[in-house]
């Protein structure tokens, strides 16, 4: 086995093992969302989609490249992974409307539950962000919309 093969071999083993680290950490600590990119890992408890989009506006270099463990992801959280360029992502929950899309780009999912959508905090009906991004596909078109609803829910 070549230096580079045996190099690869151990990052995918390394990649895996921050994978679980990642996951045990989002449960343990009952956060939102972990994501780690490069030796730096961050914790995030916000709701719905706030975290996701406030890096992506604010720094979306830690987002590049970066692996994720989420709890719930629905079509509006996984286009901003998608505009962030992360790298991989774990979710408890997710459901085929935002792994179709993240497939559809290339992101490397896996999850525990896919779901037909994901339920508003209520229980009551859709998500509005996911209903916000309806059937569209192409992410650069969902971000405005996605930019909207959350300038409303902040006043």
């Amino acid at each position: 086995m070549r230096y580079s093969e045996i190099r690869a071999t151990f990052a995918a083993k390394q990649y895996g093992d921050m994978t679980d680290n990642l996951i045990k950490q989002l449960h343990e600590g009952d956060y939102s969302c972990v994501i780690a990119n490069g030796e730096t890992v961050r914790t995030f408890t916000q709701r719905g989609v706030a975290d996701l989009y406030d890096l992506l506006t604010r720094e979306p270099e830690f987002l590049e490249g970066a692996v994720i463990a989420d709890k719930v992801v629905g079509k509006g959280a996984a286009a901003l992974m998608i505009l962030g360029k992360i790298k991989e992502l774990y979710t408890d929950v997710i459901s085929t409307k935002a792994l179709n899309l993240l497939r559809k780009y290339g992101v490397k999912v896996s999850f525990g539950q896919e779901v037909p959508f994901i339920w508003n905090r209520s229980h009551t009906g859709h998500c509005p962000v996911e209903t916000l991004c309806g059937e569209e596909e192409a992410v650069d078109k969902l971000l405005p919309l996605i930019h909207d609803f959350m300038r409303k829910m902040r006043g």
